[in-house]
């Protein structure tokens, strides 16, 4: 199988367009074979145009059936008329691209414990959510507004100047255009921000005026009335960070607390700590998130530490 060409210079709005017009072809010749293999290969030629291509069946179902309801006496906007009044499919996917954005409901997305779940959005842009995360989204015409209820995410953001990609995580705020980076919830107050392409600004909200501004391979941690702490970083210790989105956990010099820190967000089976003094012992290596147990027999090999392992829990040291 091939590899798909991706052509990153169309922007959403084009693909949009795109996809509302191949969805008028097939509704007037439907039974045209060639027609159906030319889809199939614009389908296949982008990730994107797939989910386009989905969004504007539903639109074109919508308008459909909003033709046929009995309502009061009123100019109804048919998916026909649409078509039509508006000179052809270009048209259409215009009007119709825009409509979308004003009657999308806003979705709601979350991943298990243990799970890394990644979702396209409807805006172009991908959302990577790592272990027992909560989003809330919202695309609309003016804005795309996301909202970490728990957890951590990692963004994707297809580019569109009009519409600026917000994402709130209580009370801090992250805006981008068109750039990569990652918000994560933090238990103990606050969110970090970590950056892995393009440049995002953040701020607390009500402190836009004092908003920082991060760029690839910067990472930052913001809480409320405090200054943004700005963390030394390159762009390799940001992708290390993130090995999440691979299933991997990349130790470099992390303390053991930390590291059995980082295991525990990912499995049911907790791993405990029982000798301090092994607490700030570093640690190197890339592991599987969901295997402890190996972590934990490398920790017995490298710190010659006791371990025990049973059907409830993972101890290290005595």
């Amino acid at each position: 199988m091939g590899c798909r060409k991706m052509d990153r210079s169309e922007t959403a709005s084009e693909i949009d367009e795109k996809a509302f017009g191949w969805v008028a072809r097939l509704d007037r010749d439907s039974g045209d074979p060639t027609i159906l293999s030319e889809l199939n290969e614009w389908l296949a030629a982008d990730p994107r145009h797939e989910g386009a291509y989905l969004r504007a069946q539903a639109l074109w179902l919508r308008l459909d059936r909003a033709s046929q309801a009995e309502l009061p006496p009123r100019p109804i906007l048919t998916r026909r008329r649409l078509l039509f009044a508006a000179g052809g499919a270009a048209a259409l996917a215009a009007s119709g691209a825009a409509l979308w954005l004003d009657i999308q409901p806003d979705l709601a997305f979350d991943s298990a414990l243990g799970e890394i779940r990644q979702v396209p959005l409807a805006d172009g842009s991908t959302a990577q959510l790592n272990s027992a995360s909560q989003l809330q989204v919202a695309m609309k015409r003016s804005e795309r507004r996301i909202k970490i209820a728990k957890g951590e995410a990692w963004f994707q953001v297809e580019h569109d100047a009009e519409r600026p990609f917000i994402v709130e995580s209580g009370p801090v705020r992250v805006r981008a255009i068109g750039t990569a980076f990652s918000v994560r919830k933090l238990e103990r107050g606050g969110s970090e921000v970590q950056v892995t392409e393009g440049v995002v600004k953040a701020w607390i909200t009500g402190e836009e005026a004092d908003a920082v501004r991060l760029e690839a391979g910067q990472r930052a941690i913001l809480q409320e009335h405090m200054a943004p702490v700005l963390i030394p970083a390159s762009a390799n210790d940001i992708e290390r960070r993130l090995a999440w989105r691979a299933r991997k956990i990349d130790l470099d010099g992390e303390t053991l607390a930390e590291a059995v820190s980082e295991f525990n967000r990912y499995n049911r089976k907790p791993m405990v700590i029982r000798q301090r003094a092994l607490a700030g012992k570093r640690f190197y290596g890339v592991f599987r998130i969901d295997d402890p147990e190996g972590f934990a027999r490398a920790v017995h090999l490298s710190l010659n530490a006791p371990i025990r392992i049973d059907e409830t829990a993972i101890e290290i040291g005595k």
